[in-house]
């Protein structure tokens, strides 16, 4: 378990993870509205060495970051109702594509995932506070 204290910190711990990260990894993110999932995909596109602006794809279901060490396939299933949509956005390309996948909102649909799948979790402890759970020691 980490604790951070910042949307900087939380980044700093996303770019970390894009560290020990290689092609054909899934990254799933969990925690309620406001957790800091984005701040921590904004961390690991640049820890990629990637200078790309990070956003949220909410509405998108997906957006692509290039020009680091490999593609980031950013993904936000908060919006989406059925394992079925989520398959009918392309997943299973996605998956097996010549990226790494970051899923928001993971936790909806975990039976698409692969069981090899690196789970994280952000809790909000208070209006700064941030209680990460999945990263220690990897």
């Amino acid at each position: 378990m980490l604790t951070t204290h910042s949307d900087v910190e939380t980044a700093a711990l996303g770019a970390r993870c894009a560290e020990s990260c290689r092609i054909g990894h899934v990254v799933a993110l969990s925690g309620d509205l406001g957790a800091g999932k984005t701040q921590f995909v904004k961390g690991f596109v640049a820890g990629t060495g990637s200078d790309t602006e990070v956003t949220s794809p909410t509405f998108t279901l997906v957006h692509e970051y290039t020009g680091g060490r490999f593609p980031v396939y950013h993904f936000d299933w908060y919006r989406l109702e059925s394992p079925e949509a989520v398959l009918r956005a392309g997943l299973d390309e996605y998956l097996f594509g010549d990226g790494v996948c970051v899923i928001e909102w993971a936790d909806r649909f975990r039976e698409l995932l692969p069981e090899s799948t690196r789970w994280i979790s952000i809790q909000i402890a208070d209006e700064t506070t941030r209680v990460i759970r999945g990263l220690s020691g990897k």
